[in-house]
């Protein structure tokens, strides 16, 4: 027979129990153990996006790893055995480049021209398109129809079949009204650019204003009605900070995309008359590939790319702050 022993009552007092619960059972977790925990559930998380953050590395951080490495030598294509190693000197000719500091001058008057008057003219259309009337649909559409172009077709149609000089629709216009017509792009080429990039990023402006728009709480704007504020009090205390967030969205992603336009003045300009309207991508275009320098044209480039990180950088900072106040 098997005897079956238990603990008696000394057995207990002395503590000297059978306990056959697992190790570490019944006690909370230390602080280490935790740290261990949440970072093994982070690198789970994070596993599935490792082949694409190494995409993105591949693709945009070594060329411009090359890029640096190129703008700190002096190398021409006319002349291959003059490929040495400069250093910062094709930074300090830019600094001392004329030319280089008009192409970005051109590319603030032409981003921040373009991007404000089509903001505020996006506004206007979306409070329109905003009120329901016959057709709403119908005006919707063609409104956006600019957007959807190619930036080439746009800019073929405004170089030929609106501003030219001899049977452009604008100077068509004008004789009109006893005006004398205009060769835009020769005598306005920073305007006739202007002009034309407006035309293709206002609807653009238009969607996100409308889209904030629709998003306003409804019971909100009638008790502001209820209360007797009229339409632009209505629309400076309530409306307008409602939008915030949509236009400083608007801003960020036309800073960022207009402030690499290349299609308009090449095909409208060509950056003339010599060099009136050329920005910094066309100016970095024309000295590597018509100047063939290409030391000079990567650390124009270097320069450029640090200084649309440090304006989206501070336009995010921005964004994101407006996003954390709470309403």
């Amino acid at each position: 027979m098997t005897a079956v022993t238990t603990d008696g009552p000394a057995d207990r007092r002395n503590g000297r129990t059978d306990d056959r619960r697992p190790a570490g059972a019944g006690r909370s977790p230390t602080s280490e153990e935790r740290a261990r925990t949440a970072r093994a559930e982070g690198w789970r998380r994070r596993a599935p996006l490792l082949p694409a953050l190494i995409f993105t590395i591949v693709v945009t951080q070594v060329p411009f790893l090359v890029t640096i490495w190129y703008s700190l030598r002096s190398r021409n294509l006319l002349r291959p055995d003059s490929d040495l190693f400069v250093g910062f000197e094709n930074y300090v000719r830019i600094a001392q480049d004329a030319t280089f500091r008009q192409a970005a001058a051109n590319s603030v008057i032409i981003t921040l021209g373009c991007v404000l008057v089509a903001m505020v003219l996006g506004i206007v259309l979306a409070i329109l398109l905003d009120r329901p009337f016959p057709g709403r649909s119908v005006a919707r559409t063609m409104l956006i129809t600019p957007f959807l172009l190619m930036p080439v077709a746009n800019a073929v149609l405004w170089s030929v079949a609106i501003l030219n000089p001899t049977y452009g629709l604008l100077n068509w216009l004008l004789e009109v009204f006893g005006l004398q017509s205009i060769d835009w792009t020769s005598a306005y080429p920073v305007i006739s650019i202007l002009m034309a990039l407006v035309w293709q990023w206002t609807p653009f402006m238009m969607l996100l204003v409308l889209a904030g728009l629709q998003a306003q709480p409804r019971d909100v704007l009638e008790a502001a009605a209820m209360d007797g504020a009229g339409w632009w009090r209505t629309f400076a205390s309530i409306t307008l900070p409602q939008l915030r967030r949509y236009i400083e969205l608007g801003v960020l992603l036309g800073i960022i995309y207009v402030v690499n336009t290349f299609d308009h003045i090449y095909i409208m300009t060509a950056g003339g008359p010599g060099t009136e309207s050329a920005n910094l991508p066309f100016y970095i275009y024309q000295r590597a590939f018509l100047g063939f320098d290409i030391g000079q044209a990567a650390a124009m480039g270097v320069v450029v790319v640090i200084a649309t990180i440090i304006v989206a950088m501070l336009a995010l900072r921005l964004i994101f702050r407006s996003f954390d106040v709470k309403e």
